[in-house]
């Protein structure tokens, strides 16, 4: 494809789709954003939305696999949506990608935080939450973010000893969860309060203003599967890091998907029923995992929040890698400020150390917001679906024309209905995310295009800009990386 091989691929198969199963961590989104859900359908935004979102889901991951299959790059959505839709259009993709990227980063390290550290860890510490202070925060997330950025600059084998560990202890602290929860609920479980409608909007404790139509109601609800399903980009962007890529990508975004839908629906659904009364739990708001958690023995306790706060710390470590490697492949196409130093690799360690330091820098400035996390997590689901779906929609209208190259794996003849679907379904979850009390999500939206837009055609950016190696630019950049081989191998 016209670039050289810098980065080491050093990845299996199984560590490409533990750093997407690790980012989408269903202790992460699947505990922080329960109580989106539960305040606004209760138990049904639950029992069916989860459902009816990871249909949705499922229909972007097959259709961004089949790219991936097709261009396992670095960057990989930009890189996609610029040979599938134009240079200008990748150039776009790249900007919602990379702000949605960083967001995570920040919103993901920002939950590390509160509720993890500061509501379940603190206390064991002998530390009065109540005592902690803003600063408190800010040096605690620094530390954690500055932490992850030194372990990815040692190295892909570091950070990919890490997810997969974390791969392993999702499913293991879920499991645990999962059946303690069963266990100590008091009562017998009632099922169909996964079936029960219920306008909770406007309600105490609810983070919904009141809200009267049935159908916004449900879908605002669906924040909760938006957040959590979302972070499967990661598999393409390390795609330069993973071994038979076009193979083991793909497998790597569906099967983190596909997990993390099951293991996550069974996870939620527990939270609905051990919960000894929907309407109380809405009042706790975020309190709501503190509350189950006391359901169960002190010692219990104790070892799933340990256990939580640590993948949870991995699952912002993973953020980190693929937020880093999309600004390595931006910046490789000079897509950003100083590309030159974005761009370079660590000779020794082979991972894009400047890159990994500028992400770390940027995720730690974007959370101190004053309400950071709520507008952190919804703009970054909100951001990164944009950034989904437009290189599906431009490889829609490619496909049997300048798209005529499909790898392994290939949805062959629906190909185009799911990319249709994928479409229609990536649209809906990010309309989920700009809903009352969200409208901060759909301003920060309308500025990006606008900047974007004054970028492009007023400072000349689209002068400027190349894009990614194409036709016979990858010839030559081929030649170009030949030339450079050739000296290397000189005594």
């Amino acid at each position: 494809m016209g670039y050289a091989q810098e980065l080491a691929r050093r990845m299996s198969g199984f560590s490409n789709f533990a750093i997407s199963f690790s980012i989408i961590c269903i202790l992460a989104g699947g505990i922080t954003a329960f109580p989106a859900a539960l305040s606004a359908g209760g138990g049904a935004s639950v029992g069916i939305g989860w459902i009816v979102g990871s249909m949705f889901v499922l229909l972007v991951a097959a259709a961004m696999a089949q790219i991936a299959s097709a261009y396992p790059t670095a960057g990989g959505l930009y890189h996609w949506s610029s040979i599938l839709g134009g240079r200008g259009y990748g150039w776009t993709t790249a900007w919602f990608n990379l702000l949605g990227l960083i967001f995570v980063v920040a919103s993901v390290n920002f939950g590390v935080y509160d509720p993890f550290f500061k509501t379940l860890i603190a206390p064991l510490l002998g530390i009065d939450p109540a005592s902690l202070t803003w600063t408190h925060q800010t040096l605690f997330i620094a530390a954690i973010t500055l932490s992850q950025a030194w372990l990815n600059h040692q190295g892909i084998k570091a950070t990919t000893r890490l997810t997969d560990l974390s791969g392993y202890l999702i499913f293991f602290v879920s499991l645990v969860l999962t059946v303690s929860l069963l266990i100590y609920a008091p009562g017998p479980l009632d099922f169909t309060r996964l079936f029960t409608f219920t306008n909770f909007t406007g309600a105490e404790g609810s983070l919904w203003p009141q809200n009267s139509s049935p159908l916004l109601v449900f879908l605002s609800g669906l924040l909760l599967t938006v957040y959590t399903l979302t972070g499967y980009d990661a598999s393409a962007h390390t795609s330069e890091e993973t071994r038979h890529a076009a193979i083991n990508v793909p497998k790597g975004i569906m099967l983190a998907v596909l997990w993390s839908a099951l293991f996550g629906y069974i996870l939620v659904s527990v939270f609905v029923l051990a919960l000894p009364n929907i309407a109380d739990g809405v009042k706790q708001g975020m309190g709501v995992f503190s509350a189950l958690l006391s359901l169960l023995p002190r010692g219990l306790q104790v070892a799933l929040g340990i256990g939580v706060f640590v993948v949870n710390y991995i699952c912002g470590l993973a953020c980190l890698t693929s937020t880093s490697r999309m600004v390595y492949a931006f910046a490789r196409d000079g897509g950003l400020p100083f590309s030159h130093q974005l761009k370079q690799v660590h000779p020794q360690h082979r991972t894009p150390g400047a890159a990994i330091w500028v992400s770390a820098v940027l995720a730690i400035a974007a959370t101190l917001y004053g309400d950071a996390f709520i507008v952190l997590s919804t703009a970054s689901a909100v951001l990164l679906y944009i950034s989904y779906v437009l290189p599906i929609a431009a490889g829609f209208f490619a496909e049997g024309k300048h798209w005529a190259h499909k790898g392994p794996f290939n949805l062959y003849s629906w190909s185009r209905p799911v990319a249709v679907l994928a479409t229609i379904g990536g649209v809906v979850l990010a309309f989920v995310g700009i809903q009352p009390p969200n409208e901060k999500v759909l301003y920060i939206t309308v500025a990006l295009l606008i900047v974007l837009g004054f970028f492009w055609f007023v400072l000349g950016v689209r002068n400027r800009f190349k894009g990614p190696p194409v036709g016979a630019r990858i010839a030559q950049h081929q030649a170009h990386i030949r030339e450079i081989e050739k000296e290397l191998e000189r005594p």
